[in-house]
């Protein structure tokens, strides 16, 4: 009998560290990004849904011509430090007799050279100076984790001051996000910004940390009790990345948002469901407009309706400056 009672703690910890490991796992997939600069990519991240989402997919010419553009360009490097002490980076390039400034916020383990590729050069010849910003743990920006927009948010509040701080014309400034960016940006709104932002641009922008991750679970990977993985993986972000995942959520910010938002996404995105920029666009209590381009995948709205997308962005921004 007591060998019996002394085999139920070995038995509780192999359950316990069972029922814990797979929210490691994807705590690690999802969440941590220290020192995968410079590793090949993983297996998962180049599964269906990843590849056929992304602009390379059907076009191409147009992604790497836009790329180059940007690798071309002679830009100015900028930093600052984020509420939590990491060295942020980002690139600027000034425009000829500016208009205004563009904030370009990109995605999830993205660039700004890569996510803009398309529209950075249709915004620069259309007079925007453009700041593109290495989100935290992505590019020269320093930081071991990626919140989902939970601490990316006060990133993108801290450049929109350190923007508005540069310029001595007080030129109007927009923040302009993709997929994760977008919802950055969001996320941001609902704090105290320059008066110099005029206006926010979201494309293909999630809800939460918690939808989004949800959605993954279920339709990447068929992941079923999606609630007890949520559960452990807000643990661990909560223990190692100084976050909760309820602290990533679009709702309260556009609720609060005052700034006209344009909305962009493209129906046939299967990375991000389209009914999250119609939930973002519904809570929003500010002007705005969504444009939903047909079949266009992920982040590729402006390549599959190039002509709509830049009429859009162009009268968004005489709207704001009137």
């Amino acid at each position: 009998m007591r060998d019996k009672w002394l085999k139920i703690p070995g038995m509780v910890s192999v359950a316990a560290g069972a029922f814990f490991a797979a929210g490691w796992s994807f705590f690690q997939m999802a969440v941590c990004c220290k020192g995968q600069k410079t590793q090949k990519k993983r297996k998962w991240f180049e599964l269906t849904h990843t590849k056929i989402n992304h602009p390379r997919h059907k076009f191409e010419k147009e992604y790497e011509e836009g790329k180059a553009w940007c690798i071309s360009q002679k830009m100015q490097d900028c930093y600052i430090k984020s509420r939590d002490g990491l060295k942020l980076h980002a690139y600027y390039l000034p425009a000829e007799n500016a208009r205004r400034f563009v904030i370009l916020c990109h995605g999830y383990k993205g660039s700004g050279f890569g996510d803009f590729a398309y529209t950075a050069r249709f915004l620069h010849e259309n007079r925007c100076s453009l700041l593109f910003i290495d989100q935290r743990c992505c590019g020269k920006s320093e930081g071991e984790y990626i919140t989902f927009g939970a601490l990316e948010q006060y990133d993108v509040q801290r450049w929109a001051y350190y923007t508005a701080k540069q310029d001595k014309k007080k030129l109007p400034i927009y923040l302009y996000g993709e997929s994760m960016g977008a919802s950055s940006v969001l996320m941001a709104s609902g704090h105290k910004l320059p008066k110099e932002v005029r206006g926010l641009v979201a494309d293909c922008g999630f809800r939460s940390m918690r939808s989004q991750i949800k959605d993954m679970a279920a339709n990447w990977f068929h992941i079923h009790w999606i609630g007890l993985l949520l559960f452990r993986l807000n643990l661990f972000c909560g223990l190692f990345a100084g976050f909760r995942m309820e602290d990533a959520d679009t709702t309260q910010a556009l609720q609060k948002n005052k700034r006209p938002v344009l909305f962009f996404h493209g129906e046939g995105d299967t990375y991000v469901n389209p009914k999250n920029s119609r939930y973002n666009y519904s809570v929003c209590r500010a002007s705005k407009e969504l444009v939903v381009v047909p079949e266009a995948r992920h982040l590729c709205s402006a390549y599959a309706a190039p002509e709509l997308y830049r009429k859009k962005l162009l009268e968004f921004f005489s709207k704001c400056e009137r």
